[in-house]
């Protein structure tokens, strides 16, 4: 370039230079500008709903899509096409079969115990045709975390799906106590106290369900209850209002998705990326959705090149697990064009793309009930996110210093928290302000509570505690690091140390437990595991034990490892010894103390051996 410089005027020489020296000193500006123009018509169009009278809600989306491309396949699954009309009529039979059951009050709240089908989107819509908010409980929970987590929002009806009455009949006795109308989706049902549903569905007109059933509510309204095991305890219920909502369903659109694609959903729609990223966000764009039960590696892409899928969902582990799938002639025979989640490694990433092609992969950070959240956009692997000066405006957040042997922030002497330079890892922390509130969990101050944190920069000021610590890098982007206190991630889903400590307990013959996640080679996240001390006079139980968990654990929060102590090690404010524990991992080469693994095949916890300990480590044996 430089010898065409030489003959050009000093006008022309400036002209040329600027590309360059943007691209050299700011490689990113391009991309920036294009994201803040997407961040521009978002909030030009939530603004314009939000003026809208009467109000407009998702709700109010679906009819809008519903309208236009009637005929259009809304969902496809099990080989079933279901178009925005008859999914429209569909909700208004389960609607209209609702509100003439004499168990059902006008606007109450209702608990949907599903899995991923049709039913699912169908009875949600017909739940906000008539103004109910909609719990939504996770199929996999039982007994105590199931009776918790359906008392936590007071509902005073559950529908659930037939394939899981018999989770329903072991709480029967408890819902019935308290009143709780029961319906099972299932043409009939003997059982006292469950009634069958799907017949008065069937007989139900298809008519509208008339708008006035919805006429009180308003933006702050409770839309849906999502559950999250956070840093403490059961896991809660975070409410998400009619606003938020409305805000979220901008996901995929602002990622560049649109009418003509075809959105993969096979992450629950009881977890918020199925449902507001997944579900409602295809209602936002008019997409059709192939709708899968749950996750299969092996029928992941014969799935996506039998119905033309054009963008999928992801979480870390499945993309790893596409990754460990064996290769194939075709592996890049397919039109996925875009990747949107999180969790991904930087390592899982790159190999995704070489083997898989061209995807563009949008990574992103949220959570549940936050109030901050990032995006990749630029592509950078191994990023979550990239921050701003104009974003950080907006949602005021930043890193401040933490502590994690004592598990608290480091705060200077006046109290207030200290912020982590750039490079250096620290815990997000988000101002609840009225442009990005903190809702909270329903009914449970003491946890919302917990998820506050004060005196932050100034005496008095007011953050949502992340509990995820970060690190934002000299180009800003922001990547994730850990996440602290008393949780831990595995196959997805967060584990509360707490719930699963308490279960342990409840048994016959553990004292004590300690319960903490460690790392596992190969693996995203970490799997669970329990120092324990046994009570006086009892003997460690593997079979009890293994009976006990899987009765009240679903399968992702039962420890995998148990490491039989004389004594739970204490710090010096009480508090359970983790940091060490997590270190020393489920190596019995490396600890005195036996430990024990979860063995699905022989029903029990058997000793760790360290040939098994070394099949774990090398691959051949999956957890």
């Amino acid at each position: 370039i430089l010898p065409f410089l030489r003959t050009k005027p000093t006008f022309e020489k400036i002209i040329v230079i600027i590309p360059f020296a943007l691209k050299t000193f700011f490689p990113y500006l391009w991309m920036d500008f294009l994201y803040f123009g997407d961040l521009l018509r978002i909030l030009v169009r939530f603004v314009s709903r939000r003026r809208r009278i009467p109000l407009f809600f998702a709700l109010d989306r679906f009819f809008e899509q519903t309208a236009a491309h009637p005929d259009r396949p809304f969902i496809v699954f099990e080989n079933e096409s279901y178009s925005y009309t008859y999914t429209d009529k569909r909700s208004n039979q389960i609607a209209n079969a609702l509100r003439s059951h004499p168990g059902y009050e006008a606007g109450g709240t209702v608990a949907l115990f599903m899995g991923n089908e049709p039913a699912f989107m169908f009875t949600w819509l017909a739940l906000a045709k008539l103004g109910s908010p909609v719990v939504l409980l996770n199929h996999n929970i039982r007994t105590k975390s199931l009776l918790h987590c359906f008392n936590c929002c007071k509902a005073n009806v559950l529908i659930a799906a037939s394939e899981l009455k018999q989770a329903v009949e072991d709480v029967l006795p408890s819902l019935l106590e308290q009143g709780v109308t029961v319906l099972l989706m299932t043409t009939h049902c003997s059982t006292a106290g469950l009634e069958s549903f799907s017949v008065k569905v069937d007989e139900a007109s298809q008519a509208p369900v008339p708008p006035s059933f919805r006429s009180h509510i308003t933006f702050k309204s409770p839309a849906v209850y999502i559950y999250t095991s956070g840093t403490t305890g059961l896991p809660k219920a975070a409410v998400i209002n009619q606003n938020h909502l409305l805000k979220t369903m901008a996901v995929l659109s602002s990622n560049g998705v649109m009418s003509s694609d075809v959105i993969y959903v096979n992450l629950p729609l009881c977890h918020t990326a199925g449902f507001m990223i997944g579900f409602i966000g295809s209602v936002e764009t008019g997409s059709t959705i192939i709708l899968k039960r749950k996750f299969s590696a092996s029928q992941f892409w014969d799935d996506c090149r039998k119905h033309n899928v054009t963008v999928v969902q992801y979480i870390g582990e499945i993309m790893r697990y596409l990754c460990n799938t064996p290769k194939r002639e075709n592996d890049r025979d397919h039109k996925v064009r875009l990747a949107i989640g999180n969790g991904i490694r930087a390592e899982v990433w790159k190999e995704f793309l070489n083997r898989f092609g061209n995807i563009q992969v949008r990574e992103f950070y949220a959570s549940t009930e936050g109030n901050v959240g990032f995006v990749n956009y630029a592509g950078k692997i191994g990023a979550i996110g990239r921050v701003n000066f104009l974003y950080r405006k907006l949602f005021p957040y930043m890193l401040i210093k933490y502590d994690t042997k004592r598990d608290e922030p480091i705060r200077d002497a006046n109290g207030l928290c200290v912020e982590s330079p750039k490079g250096e890892t620290g815990l997000l922390v988000s101002k609840i302000t009225d442009i990005a509130p903190f809702l909270g969990y329903s009914h449970n101050e003491e946890q919302t509570e917990k998820k506050r944190i004060r005196n932050v920069l100034r005496k008095g000021d007011l953050y949502f505690n992340s509990g995820d610590l970060m690190r934002i890098d000299k180009d800003n982007f922001i990547y994730f690091q850990d996440r602290i206190g008393d949780t831990f991630r595995w196959k997805g889903e967060n584990v509360a140390t707490t719930e699963v400590s308490d279960i342990l307990t409840m048994s016959d013959c553990l004292k004590e437990a300690n319960v903490y996640g460690v790392q596992v080679p190969g693996n995203e996240g970490r799997v669970g595991m329990a120092a324990v001390t046994v009570k006086q006079g009892a003997q460690f139980d593997g079979h009890k034990i293994y009976k006990h968990v899987v009765s009240y654990l679903p399968s992702y929060a039962r420890p995998r490892f148990i490491r039989i102590q004389t004594a739970v090690e204490l710090t010096a404010t009480f508090k359970q010894m983790k940091v060490k524990l997590v270190e020393e991992g489920f190596d019995p080469g490396r600890m005195q103390d036996p430990v024990y693994i979860l063995d699905d095949n022989e029903k029990s916890y058997i000793l760790l051996t360290t040939q098994v300990y070394s099949s774990i480590i090398s691959g051949n044996l999956k957890l």
